[in-house]
Formats: structure tokens, sequence, C-alpha cells
């Protein structure tokens, strides 16, 4: 009994070094894409890096602050306009991407139709997914080409509809993909019911969605055009020096942050107040 309790508490010990002394495996977290890289993705942008955006940023925010610079030659102004223009790029590639995402939330039903009809005149699933590249709706082709190109230079499928989320970057993708992976996986007769319920389930969620933007629409053009507002006053009073060197002083750089603050905290607050809950790509 004392050697079977001795035992065990050798192998704890063991365990509890082993714990602490062998090289640990890189935490998921430390693998994940930044959110620029994601940002980059959904855009239908994968090409671009990160580290590019970064310096078109850098770039339009020290162009713009040299050309108000010139024109006003108030360097808080500057400032404040350089750092708009630096953030430009980046609200350039969101709207993109919200574009894009809505694009691909229209054409999913009709692509889903597709892929039922073709699995319906008796084609498999890889085939009837290479087929999209060709008869699929127009916003989907270059995705499903080079899935069609991966599937016959591997054939692996799972590897390949791994490779075609990440192009999409799409979370109504992400649930169409690992649909037809389970049915791929699974087999069996249920595959032209389970694409039609898919078909049926999202056709009413984008028309329930567009109805929502629609009605959302006047919230976020109001947020912006009061954001905007100040601002397009502040840059037509650039070409007035007597009016636009008081930002030189403390007490107009102090207006500036202030004023800055203020309609950052207030965008914000309306977009948070008529924003839509937003899909997330848990699948991917």
């Amino acid at each position: 009994m004392g050697a079977l309790v001795g035992l065990g508490v050798g192998v704890g010990l063991l365990l509890v070094w082993s714990a602490f002394a062998l090289p640990r495996a890189p935490r998921p977290s430390a693998t994940r894409e930044s959110a620029l890289a994601r940002l980059l993705a959904r855009a239908g942008l994968p090409r671009v890096s990160p580290g590019g955006l970064v310096l078109l940023c850098v770039a339009c925010g020290l162009a713009a602050a040299l050309v108000m610079q010139v024109v006003s030659g108030t360097p808080p102004v500057a400032l404040a306009f350089g750092a708009m223009a630096g953030y430009l790029p980046v609200a350039i590639l969101t709207g993109r991407a919200r574009r894009r995402q809505r694009e691909f939330a229209e054409v999913w039903p009709e692509a889903v139709d597709n892929l039922a009809s073709a699995v319906r005149a008796g084609l498999s699933l890889p085939e009837a997914l290479a087929g999209l590249a060709s008869r699929g709706p127009e916003a989907l082709r270059e995705p499903f080409a080079a899935f069609a190109l991966d599937y016959q230079v591997s054939g692996r499928f799972g590897e390949c509809l791994d490779r075609l989320k990440d192009r999409l970057a799409d979370p109504v993708g992400d649930r169409v993909v690992e649909g037809l992976r389970i049915a791929r996986e699974v087999g069996g007769g249920e595959l032209g019911r389970l694409l039609r319920n898919l078909s049926t389930y999202l056709r009413e969620d984008a028309r329930t969605r567009s109805e929502l933007e629609s009605r959302q629409a006047w919230t976020v053009n109001g947020a912006r055009l009061a954001v905007a507002g100040p601002w397009i006053v502040l840059l037509f009073m650039s070409a007035q020096p007597d009016v636009i060197h008081r930002y030189a002083s403390p007490g107009g750089t102090l207006v500036l942050v202030i004023g800055g603050a203020a309609c950052l905290v207030a965008y914000w607050l309306m977009m948070r107040i008529g924003r839509l809950p937003v899909e997330r790509r848990i699948l991917s």
C-alpha cells in the first residue's frame, strides 16, 4: 500500500514538473489574424498586408496635415485634419466590407438554389460547388473558381473548403460551407432538403435585414452629417487667416480637442443606439 501511494505521489510530481518544464504549444490567440487582416479579408483584399494599410494611413494623414498647414498655417487644425485623413482608408475599407457582406447575403440564396439543382441533377457535391464558378452569382464566382482549381489539384475536399471560407470571409458563407461539410461527411439523401431549407432561411434573413437597414439609414446619415458639419465649417474657415489663427492658441487647441472628443462620443452613441446585430464568424 505504501509503495502504491509513493508511486502515485511520484507520478503527480512528475506531471506538475512537466507542466512547467516542457515547452508549451502556442496559444490559439497568438496565431489569430490581426484586426486589420480580418478587415482586409472581409473587404475582399486579402493580398494587401496590414503593414501596407498602416503605411497608407500614415501617408494620407501626413499629406493632409501638410496641405492644411500650408493652407491654414495653424498646426492644431492641420493635426486634426491629418488624423481624420489617416483614418479615411480604414473607413473606406469598413464600408467596402459592409457592402460586400450585404451583396453576399443577397446572392447566397441563389447560389444555394444552384447547388440544390446540381445535386438533384446527379452531380457530386464538389462538382456542384465547382460549377458555381460559371453558373453561380457574379459576386461569388471568383472564390468558387479558386475552389475548383484547389480541388482539381489536391482532391482534398475539407482543406479546399477551409480555403474557400478564408477567401469568402463571410459569416453566411461560413454557415453554408460548414453545412456542406457535414452533409459530405454524414452522407445520405437529405442533402437536397438541407439545401432547400437553407436557401429559404437565407432568403428570409436577407429580406428582414434589408428592411431593418432601410429604417436605420436615417439614423446613420444623421449621425454622419452631425459629426461632419463642424469640421466642414472649420475647413471653410481655413481660408480666413484672421479667424483660423485663433486656434493656434492654447484656448483654441483646447476647443479643438474638446470638439473632436465630443464628436467621437456623440457619433459612437448614435451608432450604438441605432446599430443592428452583426453576424460574427464563429466557425472561422
